[in-house]
């Protein structure tokens, strides 16, 4: 078993580097987890969008 980890401040980033991933890898998914968290500065937001995908090649 084998886990690859992104991390993105954009989630249609997250969903390219998912999509790049699988259609680059031959592997059987096991679970895709996600969750997404945002921090204040400021008046400025920051959002993290990530998913950890477990995977057999």
């Amino acid at each position: 078993m084998k886990v690859k980890i992104f991390d993105e401040t954009h989630e249609k980033d997250l969903e390219k580097s998912i999509n790049l991933f699988l259609s680059t890898t031959k592997c059987d998914i096991i679970n895709i987890q996600f969750t997404t968290a945002v921090a204040v500065c400021g008046e400025e937001q920051i959002y993290c969008f990530s998913a950890m995908i477990l995977y057999k090649e």
